[in-house]
């Protein structure tokens, strides 16, 4: 089967790479070719182009057909709009990466299943996601462009903190200092494994009845953001942590681009129900709890220092959240 990723080198996305790789798929990659963090595996063939060129794409693809095209780069209906004119009459099956975050927020019900209402009033990105989707089911209907809709949530790799602020928190965890996490640390939040991930998503690929459908692929692992922080502290060798609970409100006041974030989708408690999933990848089971990850995330950061980045506006903004808020 011949498949074409748009991107191909992110955190989600090197996953899949390299489980489609291994799966035997015969694996195009179109970008830039510019990603030294997560270079590609042996056996793709690279296509070099600008997505946001069409004509540097249609002159890398020029003369190819794919069974699957997936783009990891879409966020916008209209970068939506040129993926359907560039591969319409191109592929069998045209994968749009949404998110979680498009689901109800907050949500009425859990868990979360395909069919739970889309709205986020909250969170720009969110809603940006929801109209590709709203449009990419308008074209399978009218056009029959063979759509599939995948809604990935918090996925993470070695690379990814999951608090906002880089190696702030990190950092701070090991320095015993106070961290803030957001409400009373008790709403339930789900990580995924980017390998976890990938091994639900690979078999989406080229699948018939995938065509025209939505699903979502996340752990099952759910926590919360206090046991997030307790793993995560004990896998960095630190102390247990000092945690500072902020109402998600004052740190969006604080921070409108932190807050977006926690009012549009972490602040609330979000489980999901993997079962439609499942019956396209049987006995698929996320299998890499968030300690192990987590221990991951500390050693590829130990491995070179210079990954150690602090954000150095967010630790002053931790710092004066504490101190409000510590009491």
């Amino acid at each position: 089967m011949k498949v074409l990723f748009i991107g191909g080198s992110g955190i989600i996305s090197s996953a899949c790479s390299q489980q489609a790789v291994d799966d035997g798929l015969e694996l195009y990659v179109l970008n830039r070719g510019e990603s030294r963090q997560r270079p590609l595996p042996e056996g793709v063939s690279l296509l070099r182009a600008d997505i946001h060129d069409p004509a540097s794409v249609r002159a890398a693809i020029s003369g190819l057909t794919f069974d699957a095209v997936v783009d990891w780069v879409a966020f916008t209906p209209d970068d939506v709009r040129a993926d359907i004119e560039l591969f319409r009459g191109r592929t069998g099956q045209y994968v749009f990466i949404s998110s979680a975050s498009a689901y109800q927020t907050p949500p009425a019900r859990l868990p979360i299943l395909e069919s739970s209402p889309l709205r986020n009033p909250f969170w720009q990105y969110s809603r940006n996601k929801i109209a590709c989707e709203d449009l990419l089911v308008q074209v399978y209907r009218d056009k029959g462009f063979p759509a599939t809709i995948v809604r990935p949530s918090h996925t993470y790799d070695r690379t990814l903190v999951p608090f906002d602020g880089g190696w702030t928190v990190p950092a701070r965890l090991r320095a015993g200092k106070e961290i803030v996490v957001h409400g009373d640390g008790t709403s339930l939040w789900t990580l995924t494994h980017h390998e976890d991930f990938a091994r639900a998503f690979v078999p989406l690929l080229g699948h018939p009845r995938a065509v025209g459908d939505t699903f979502h692929i996340t752990g099952d692992d759910v926590l919360t953001w206090n046991q997030i922080a307790e793993q995560l502290a004990s896998a960095l060798g630190a102390p247990p942590p000092k945690i500072v609970h902020v109402p998600s409100d004052a740190i969006a006041a604080a921070d409108p681009d932190w807050g977006a974030g926690l009012l549009g989708d972490k602040a609330h408690s979000m489980v999901f129900d993997n079962t439609k999933i499942r019956s396209i990848a049987p006995g698929w089971t996320a299998t890499i709890p968030f300690h192990q990850g987590a221990t991951e995330i500390a050693a590829w950061h130990d491995a070179d220092p210079a990954r150690q980045v602090v954000d150095e506006r967010m630790d002053k903004l931790m710092d004066d959240l504490v101190a409000r808020w510590r009491a």
